[in-house]
């Protein structure tokens, strides 16, 4: 019997990945049906080296005669959102109940099971999305049999599978030589390589935020670091499992993995490590950002106080000039009691003293270099 997910708090804004969690006390084995999952959609791919099929099915026991054939079957389940026809799924490739509750119950953590007969390798796929920097993200699960590969997405529409399905179909390199093993290494490389595309947009994304850090900083350029950062964040918990899980896979092997594809695994596997680089150096791109921001909107206040602080320098011995010409006196009372009123050229010589201190001021600020900007940006 299917059961609905608990949902857990979200934290502030920030999407939360671990979203469900089993009710204690739950059966294992026991399938949890999202309501707003896609229903399934099933296609299916079956060749050998001369022979090609790519056909959509309606059920999931049309997959059965094919399973008992020597030539290799690719069946791709799109979609989780009918309890029914995933049952019966299970049926007909056989699952443990572990397996099928692993399959349907997302997110889980990517990780490799061996159960003899079949070899089950939970995976986590990254599409980039069009025209803005992001991606969407989902889980795939591969079960592995001896001519077959169950493929098993969380949403159609969204995937990195299409190179795969065209070497098939017009038979380029060796997949079509090779067993059901070299398929799923295949699978499982094309998701790996899907983590590029998107950290290439981080990477352009990156670059324009420098700029954009240095030049102009604003509010929102804070706020688009911070979701980088944690959309970074989101792609490393995505891969680290991931390489642990082919790295283990490598070492414990399996009966149904060849020596032969177990070499293309270390090559895969050097490409989770690689994505890893990437993601590391980003994300302290992304951090040494962060630090650039607080020093460009503290240099920028600097250039505020310092031009608030001139024109207040410039002006403190004018008002001590006009401070003293507002003080009271008396020139019949005393010679020294502001002779200079009675001058006939004595306002316009008082303003000419005042420009000239002014003036005065700002050349020597000018020649102590004060006037000038701290930070000089130069284009290429």
């Amino acid at each position: 019997m299917a059961r609905k997910l608990h949902r857990l708090p979200k934290i502030g804004n920030k999407p939360n990945e671990d979203e469900f969690y089993h009710q204690p006390g739950t059966v294992p084995g026991t399938i949890f049906i999202d309501a707003d999952a896609p229903p399934p959609i099933i296609f299916l791919i079956d060749y050998n080296q001369t022979d090609f099929i790519r056909e959509q099915i309606a059920t999931p026991e049309e997959c059965a005669p094919y399973l008992d054939s020597e030539s290799i079957s690719w069946v791709d389940v799109q979609g989780l959102g009918s309890q029914d026809i995933l049952q019966r799924l299970g049926n007909v490739f056989e699952l443990h109940p572990l397996v099928l509750e692993d399959i349907v119950n997302v997110p889980e953590r990517p990780k490799t099971e061996d159960y003899e007969d079949q070899l089950l390798f939970i995976a986590r796929m990254v599409v980039p999305k069009e025209r803005i920097c992001g991606f969407h993200s989902e889980q795939v699960s591969l079960i592995l049999g001896k001519n077959y590969l169950l493929t098993v997405q969380e949403e159609p529409d969204h995937d990195c599978f299409e190179a795969v399905r065209s070497r098939i179909e017009k038979n380029k390199g060796i997949i079509r030589k090779q067993g059901s093993d070299y398929l799923a290494y295949a699978v499982l490389d094309a998701i790996i390589d899907g983590f590029f595309p998107v950290l290439e947009l981080y990477g352009e994304r990156i670059e324009e935020l420098e700029e954009e850090v240095i030049i102009k900083p604003t509010p929102q350029t804070l706020q688009n670091i911070y979701q980088i950062r944690r959309e970074l964040l989101q792609l490393r918990r995505a891969i680290w499992p991931q390489r642990d899980a082919i790295n283990s896979l490598i070492r414990d092997g399996s009966e149904l993995i060849g020596e032969e594809v177990r070499i293309y695994l270390r090559d895969c596997y050097d490409h989770t490590v690689q994505v890893m680089d990437m993601v590391e150096t980003y994300r302290e791109l992304a951090s040494g950002l962060m630090d650039v921001y607080l020093s460009a909107v503290s240099n920028k206040m600097n250039e505020i106080m310092k031009v608030l602080t001139v024109v207040s320098t410039i002006f403190i011995p004018l008002t001590f000039v006009v401070g003293i010409y507002g003080m009271n006196f008396n020139t019949e009372k005393s010679p020294y009691n502001m002779p200079e009123l009675n001058s006939y050229w004595g306002y316009p010589l008082c303003l000419a003293v005042m420009g000239a201190i002014a003036l005065g001021l700002l050349l020597f600020f000018w020649r102590r270099g004060w006037l000038q900007n701290s930070v000089t940006i130069k284009r290429n």
